[in-house]
């Protein structure tokens, strides 16, 4: 069974390696939505597969690291790609969260990243 909590931040950023003229070279920021999927055997006498309020203890550290901040600044996102702010969310919960089987970040509605640790 898999369950997942979803995040929110709103923070800064650009893309440092890209073409001058790409609109992503100038800062710009994004509401991001970070979901959170854990998977597991269901608990029979609790019910639950890990409880909802572990998996904010460990992530909510993060977002406060990140909201309202310019991503570029926080150490292992000067390249702050969707691609690698999931990344950088999977190192810093795996080892706390070792049911985590996805990071999924949302720049917008249309622009989305889905990471498995692969």
């Amino acid at each position: 069974m898999t369950i997942s909590k979803e995040f929110k931040f709103d923070s800064a950023h650009f893309l440092p390696y890209v073409q001058p003229d790409h609109k992503c070279a100038n800062m710009h920021g994004h509401t991001y939505y970070i979901e959170i999927h854990c998977e597991g055997e269901l608990d029979p006498k609790l019910g639950w597969v890990i409880d909802f309020n572990d998996v904010k203890k460990v992530v909510d550290p993060l977002i406060s690291q990140l909201d309202h901040k310019v991503l570029n600044d926080i150490e292992g996102l000067e390249n702050p790609t969707a691609e690698m702010i999931a990344v950088w969310f999977w190192k810093k919960i795996k080892p706390d969260l070792p049911k985590l089987v996805k990071v999924v970040v949302k720049e917008n509605p249309t622009n989305v990243c889905m990471y498995s640790g692969d």
